[in-house]
């Protein structure tokens, strides 16, 4: 029975395995065909190219040094193998083995060349960067180094390194057993427990070992650059006097150790080596560990202000040029309780530019007002941007009408799939005025919707709460099939519409049809009759999706906003270039930094993942159009060269910052994840004294948003504006904040702004900074204020 089944068992996996390369290769195809579909093809090619070199040459020099080692201790082994009761269980093993050991041996190779290549892949953009390096033309004060050595470089080699030793390791470790299991080792004598082949080759494999724990070392010297301590980031005055000649001289002990295992190969001794192996733990525990610590205790700690001052001042100079603070103006600021006469007169820019819609919690009015239909929606958070209306321009709070296939009461395969494809509109309404009832006023909403903004493409195939996927398009000669919007004065109700826009995959071919079927486990995909020769499917259909997939090496901002730009609804996406190796910055969690009330508890914001940066540009605005789903990167920062490097990586396919339309250029305004980021840093490095940093009494925070509560609080997100700040010559669209003094009081201490409209102020920040001897109210205390006393109120 059991040689009956064999067949079977073996038919059954290699079905199995067919199946799975199917699918895998099926995937690549599909993600090429995507790629074709936005004209972004070498994207795919370089990333897939880079991938496979990667795992080419990793795979093959892992498998290649491990697999000669072990081939080399197998050469070697005694002819005469002892036997005794010590070693009967070895004895039981190569027994077994032999049999089948060139397969044993087979496996392992190409198992070492597989898991060796695809931890090389995992490197990829550590070696485009690597590969495209461009100086930052900045210098760091400790070793002279370009910054592009320690963004781009340092973490190649400490990689390189990292894997050398462990291959190396690897290598020593399967020597060491062939030679114990085939008698080159043994354990259970007092004389020569290895034989010269043994001796020799592992004498050499430790040697390179240790050899390359003293390249380590050394390149552990400029990573010192990029440590974080208890009070900066970067080199402290025990690192430079102690732990940097520290890591020199265990580097050179190194070098040395590694020749005592070089020599043994012509001695028969392990003294030397050991000798050598223990001056180096040794050495590391009191030149690494105990004089520094030392050092700090006895030198440092008793006047460690004085001490710590200038590598205090490399920190604060670092990290307000790494995460774009140099050009901060701050401003002393007396504020008053009391207004002076006429001073409405004098703000009365800013005071009629005062927001009486809150974009965070208009959805539901949005909904009630303007989604029409139970299969529309908004986003539970809308966006703010500008339109210019009578020659003005005036703040609006926006939306796009999405489909949300969950609100129809009539679900199955081709009405979410084939039926359904779209939403429908752009609503906009005046941010600072209400109608008679004291809704909203809007500029442009309804079905079909008004002229508020001309004519403009109205459908919203690629949105944030679309359909995985859509099958759209047809023969023009069949009766359109695709729900368009709701009319009453049509016969079914309703309005139809076939697809003619550019975007999308062929899926009417045969070979397609099945990928695609595979793809989503749908065979309706393969067997329908409504998918013709002329359809095409959507997928990959969010913009942060979209642009993610073509700008890998961009993080991308977790609230992507529409416009009506040059007739059609568009995306607009912020792209910030993102390092962690710019010495002596502060390092910041994304997640961390740009957290708040709104990021945290809205459904329509994505947050940001916990990678750790110290260096950050917005330095790519991405747009995607909403009808055929067009991504088109601009260059924002031409002077970034972390741009400059992915741009060499990933040549044409970043347009020039010229190549933006005037359209465009009204609706581009400051990101708030950066601005969160920004905001984060600058509450300790507005300090710029390193006397007043160590101090850390004129830290700052963001306040609690005092609309929200226990589980749901936060910090306040930020918040934006038309206002004209002090010295300015007149309003300016900007992104807000306050600040509140760090210790737990809630008076204000600063109020910030970036001005967010694109031209030559654009994101400049400026910070009105108060007394520490004022006593201003801060959001919680005037939130307080409201519900305490009505007259307030």
């Amino acid at each position: 029975m059991n040689r009956n089944r064999s067949p079977l068992v073996i038919t059954a996996a290699i079905l199995v395995a067919l199946g799975a390369i199917v699918a895998y290769f099926s995937g690549i195809y599909i993600d090429w065909l995507w790629f074709k579909s936005v004209d972004f093809t070498s994207v795919w090619s370089t990333v897939l190219i880079t991938k496979i070199q990667l795992f080419l040459i990793v795979g093959l020099i892992t498998s290649l040094v491990i697999s000669l080692n072990i081939f080399l201790a197998y050469k070697r082994r005694p002819l005469y193998v002892p036997t005794s009761i010590e070693v009967s269980g070895l004895e039981r093993l190569r027994a077994q083995v032999e049999p089948i050991r060139r397969w044993v041996f087979l496996g392992i190779i190409l198992a070492l060349a597989y898991f060796g290549g695809t931890s090389g892949m995992v490197f990829w953009r550590e070696w485009m960067l690597f590969k495209n390096s461009t100086d930052f033309g900045v210098k760091d004060p400790q070793f002279g180094l370009d910054i592009s050595f320690f963004a781009f470089r340092l973490p190649m080699w400490q990689a390189i390194i990292g894997w050398a030793i462990s291959t190396l390791v690897l290598a020593t470790l399967a020597s060491a057993f062939i030679h114990y299991m085939y008698g080159g080792i043994r354990t259970q004598v007092q004389t020569d427990r290895t034989t010269v082949a043994a001796r020799v080759q592992i004498s050499v494999l430790l040697g390179l070992i240790v050899l390359l724990k003293a390249v380590a070392y050394w390149f552990d010297r400029y990573a010192l650059a990029l440590k974080e301590s208890k009070l900066i980031t970067g080199l402290t005055y025990t690192d430079v006097n102690a732990t940097l000649p520290a890591k020199a001289i265990l580097s050179a002990i190194a070098v040395v150790c590694a020749l005592l295992f070089f020599a043994n190969i012509i001695r028969r001794s392990w003294i030397l080596p050991a000798a050598g192996t223990a001056l180096l733990v040794v050495s590391s525990v009191l030149i690494a560990g105990i004089y520094p610590g030392a050092i700090q205790q006895f030198q440092v700690k008793p006047s460690e202000s004085s001490k710590e001052a200038p590598f205090i001042q490399r920190n604060i100079d670092a990290t307000r040029a790494a995460y774009d603070l140099n050009g901060v103006v701050m401003q002393d600021y007396n504020a008053t309780l009391s207004t002076s006469a006429g001073q409405l007169a004098k703000d009365a820019a800013t005071i009629a530019n005062i927001r009486l819609m809150d974009p965070n919690v208009l959805s539901a009015t949005f909904r009630q007002l303007q989604q029409i239909k139970p299969y529309y929606s908004f986003p539970e958070s809308l966006d703010i941007d500008r339109y210019t209306v009578n020659g003005v321009s005036r703040d609006a709070v926006v939306a796009v009408r999405e489909l949300n296939i969950d609100g129809n009461p009539s679900r199955n395969w081709i009405n979410d799939h084939l039926v359904y494809t779209h939403g429908f509109g752009f609503v906009a309404a005046y941010g600072n005025t209400v109608d008679a009832d004291g809704k909203p006023n809007f500029l442009v909403g309804d079905l079909p919707p008004t002229k508020g903004l001309g004519t403009f493409q109205p459908r919203v195939y690629f949105g944030e709460n679309v359909p995985d996927y859509s099958i759209i398009g047809g023969k023009k000669s069949n009766s359109p099939v695709e729900f368009d919007y709701p009319d009453d004065t049509s016969a079914n109700g309703q309005k139809n519409y076939t697809y003619t826009g550019n975007g999308g995959v062929p899926v009417g071919s045969l070979v397609n049809k099945a990928l695609f079927a595979i793809k989503y486990g749908e065979q309706r995909i393969l067997l329908s009759n409504l998918i013709n020769a002329d359809s095409k499917i959507l997928y990959n259909r969010s913009p942060r999706e979209r642009v993610a997939k073509v700008a890998p090496w961009l993080t991308l901002d977790g609230d992507p906003y529409p416009a009506v730009v040059d007739g059609k609804i568009t995306w607009i996406i912020d792209g910030y270039t993102t390092s962690a190796g710019y010495p002596y910055s502060k390092s910041t969690s994304l997640a961390t930094a740009t957290n708040d009330a709104l990021t945290a508890n809205s459904a329509s914001i994505t947050a940001q993942s916990n990678r750790a940066v110290n260096y950050i540009r917005n330095s790519v605005k991405a747009t995607v159009d909403a009808y055929d789903g067009t991504v088109t990167l601009y260059q924002w920062d031409a002077k970034d060269p972390v741009l400059q490097t992915w741009m060499k990586a990933f040549p044409n396919t970043v347009k020039p910052k010229s190549s933006i339309s005037k359209g465009l250029l009204e609706h581009i305004r400051y990101p708030e994840d950066m601005f969160r980021v920004q905001r984060d840093i600058l509450s300790s490095y507005h300090v710029k004294s390193a006397a007043a940093f160590y101090g850390g009494q004129d830290f700052w925070r963001v306040p609690r948003d005092p609309s929200t509560f226990g589980a749901n609080a936060g910090a306040q997100p930020p918040y934006y504006l038309t206002l004209q700040m002090p010295g300015a010559a007149s309003p300016a669209f900007s992104l807000t904040t306050p600040f509140v003094p760090r210790g737990g009081r809630e008076n204000l201490s600063a109020f910030a702004a970036v001005n967010s409209t694109a031209g030559p102020d654009y994101g400049k920040i400026t910070v009105l900074q108060l007394p520490r001897s004022t006593n201003i109210a801060g959001p919680s205390q005037v939130a307080s204020n409201f519900e305490a006393k009505p007259e307030v109120a």
